[in-house]
């Protein structure tokens, strides 16, 4: 059922109780005092030089939304009806609109809230183990899977996008109130400007349906199909104060088919085709592999001049690579906490074709096997900018490290040491890395904002 928010509903849920219980304690503050809680909280924008998201006309979500489209969400039909009411169509409904999450809203709730599984969206032609029998290199050799039981999966994968990829219309704002959640869905912002997605924690966008990828590297890849967040040629979208995980179902935790990990999760947020003028601030991604891939083609086309991204006061913990990966984009990396390490970590800032990093005063906490030097990669880029870094490695003291010059000492070729511009939208001073892990570890992730 549809619920309008009023000034009782948003007490009761901005502290933690009942409208009647709300009503009847002496210390639940006036409904004007109330009020200017849910407008704190809800129609926020992002404020101005606050990154790349501030550029233009800059972000306001659905700050202007009336009360008919102020809406508190339970639940995956409720989200859908408050973002429109048809998801196939809901990412053309630019009606500004504001949107409370309250508890836990799961993707893979059927109608009536009947708990889909994945084989519930399975197509009939569709079964694992004969997937596995049929496609195993042993027989059917380094070639892209065919035939029916590909053309299957692929079924398989439509149904589950109609179930748990929520579109998202221009001129949003989608808020948790404390302790929102959503489970086992992607977020997908595409052809939708204008957005803002604050104090929810996302976890387990888990694909049924992953594709085996003989050619993917040298031994093949099973790859993944949902994000949690997905931006697509969109601008001016703001993801702020979230919680990024795998819940209790991680990868680390999956079988190995093929002789490699039977992947289930693609990235938390990825901003590709075309998108641009993105904030990602006070985030917290925790105990993921695929985390921020900015660009997702090498083709030298649409994506140039766009993939601008900002990246500030975020904590990445426990995390292995995309952190991030960057095609083409001018992408701001500042005053981010790494804390990094076990042996399958990977890397941190991954260098692409055309990308323009310019990473300033992050902290890296690292285990003992990760080095600096490992915290570079290089995907085909020729520079990136990197200055004032700290590191903690294995306990010991903290200190500056030159990033760059780890990398070029050991690596060839050497990456150049100016990507090309300078960040001017930064909303505040970049502070010194060593005050970075205290500041970010109070007040990065959902549930930490001060309504």
């Amino acid at each position: 059922m549809r619920r309008i928010l009023g000034g009782a509903t948003v007490v009761a849920l901005l502290l933690g109780a009942t409208p009647a219980a709300a009503a009847a304690r002496p210390d639940v503050p006036s409904a004007d005092r109330l009020s200017w809680l849910a407008d704190r909280l809800g129609r926020q924008t992002l404020p101005e030089r606050d990154g790349w998201a501030a550029d233009g006309p800059g972000t306001t979500g659905g700050s202007a939304a009336t009360p008919e489209r102020t809406r508190v969400v339970h639940d995956r039909a409720e989200l859908v009806a408050a973002l429109g009411g048809d998801n196939a169509g809901n990412a053309a409904d630019a009606t500004p609109k504001l949107i409370y999450v309250e508890g836990a809203v799961d993707g893979f709730e059927g109608p009536g809230g009947t708990p889909l599984s994945c084989a519930d969206l399975a197509d009939p032609a569709y079964r694992l183990d004969a997937y596995l029998a049929a496609y195993d290199p042993a027989v059917w050799g380094r070639v892209p899977p065919s035939g029916p039981l590909e053309e299957a999966r692929v079924r398989s994968v439509a149904n589950q996008t109609r179930q748990t990829q929520i579109n998202v219309g221009p001129n949003t704002t989608i808020v948790g109130l404390r302790g929102a959640r959503l489970t086992g869905l992607t977020l997908m912002i595409d052809r939708a400007s204008n957005v803002i997605v604050r104090n929810l924690t996302l976890a387990d966008a888990r694909d049924c349906f992953p594709a085996w990828s003989p050619t993917d590297g040298e031994a093949g890849n099973w790859n993944s199909q949902y994000d949690q967040i997905s931006v697509r040629r969109s601008e001016n979208v703001w993801v702020d104060h979230n919680t990024f995980t795998d819940g209790d179902n991680p990868d680390s935790a999956q079988p190995v088919y093929f002789g490699r990990p039977y992947q289930v999760h693609d990235g938390s947020l990825d901003v590709t085709h075309t998108a641009s003028l993105v904030t990602a601030s006070w985030n917290r991604f925790t105990g993921r592999d695929k985390l921020l891939l900015i660009g997702s083609s090498n083709t030298v086309g649409p994506d140039v001049g766009r993939l601008n991204v900002t990246l500030h006061h975020n904590l990445f913990d426990g995390v292995l690579q995309r952190l991030p990966r960057v095609r083409f984009g001018q992408v701001d990396v500042y005053n981010n906490h790494y804390r990094l390490g076990g042996e399958d970590f990977q890397y941190a800032l991954g260098v692409g074709v055309q990308s323009a990093i310019h990473a300033q005063s992050n902290f890296f906490t690292l285990d003992a096997a990760v080095e600096p030097a490992d915290l570079l990669y290089d995907w085909g880029g020729t520079a990136v900018t990197e200055r004032g870094s700290w590191v903690r490695q294995g306990g010991g003291a903290a200190r500056p490290v030159d990033l760059l010059g780890a990398y070029n000492a050991t690596h060839d070729p050497d990456l150049a040491a100016d990507a090309g511009w300078t960040p001017t939208l930064r909303r505040d001073p970049v502070l010194p890395a060593p005050l970075v892990p205290l500041l970010v570890g109070l007040l990065a992730g959902a549930d930490r904002l001060p309504v």
